[in-house]
């Protein structure tokens, strides 16, 4: 029998509950840097050593930072569903907690990139320094989407939120776009749980079942709504 297909939209609030900053907290900077300074064209451009070495400590922080219960449930999910996951987040703690199916639309902290050549991609677990280089000669960078970037994984995300049977929603504001732009393309009919400790703005939605909790709690409870407990 084909297993029903849960889609899983996840934000930077399910990784928090490892340990991960979001750059959206209260004081509007990501571990006390101005996001224009180390997530822009631009900041690259003007300074690419501070660029290198902020997300050279952001991969540091990844590689201690470890799967909570909520990264850890969905990985379960899988027993009983087939389970497609798209993130937000450039972290790789889907991936350690067990989950097979996970894209990542704004890169990934454990890759880096020509930066001439998009499709040149390789595998990073230390830092990046410069004068490092791809095989074209050109200097390597974050393979992460920076704000002004395009998000050209927005292409493939569209079609895996048209095949949601179940829709889930954790940890994500919906104020990041394109990527808050996806839920618009999961049928009107299908059931969208959202999970977050302040539920964004999802009224324009149909069927929506909100769960007003962190992520470690919220997908416990929807683990078990599902599981008709």
């Amino acid at each position: 029998m084909q297993k029903q297909k849960i889609v899983v939209l996840t934000g930077a609030g399910i990784s928090a509950e490892s340990g991960l900053k979001t750059f959206r907290d209260s004081d509007g900077l990501w571990e006390g840097y101005n996001i224009e300074d180390v997530a822009t064209p631009r900041a690259w451009r003007k300074n690419p050593q501070l660029v290198l070495d902020f997300y050279n400590m952001r991969r540091r922080n990844v590689r201690e930072a470890n799967p909570n219960a909520a990264h850890i449930a969905l990985a379960e999910l899988e027993k009983d569903y087939e389970v497609l996951i798209v993130t937000q987040n450039i972290d790789d703690l889907h991936e350690r907690a067990g989950s097979s199916n996970v894209m990542h639309l704004h890169g990934e902290i454990f890759k880096m990139r020509s930066v001439r050549n998009h499709d040149l991609v390789y595998s990073i677990t230390g830092d990046i320094h410069l004068g490092d280089t791809a095989e074209d000669g050109a200097q390597l960078r974050p393979h992460i989407v920076w704000f002004e970037e395009a998000v050209p994984m927005i292409e493939h995300a569209i079609p895996v939120m048209l095949q949601a049977e179940i829709f889930v929603l954790i940890g994500t504001s919906l104020v990041v776009y394109p990527a808050a732009g996806l839920v618009d393309y999961v049928d009107d009919n299908v059931t969208k749980y959202v999970i977050d400790k302040n539920i964004p703005a999802v009224n324009r939605y149909n069927n929506v079942v909100r769960i007003e909790k962190p992520a470690t709690e919220g997908v416990v409870d929807l683990l078990q709504i599902l599981r008709g407990n």
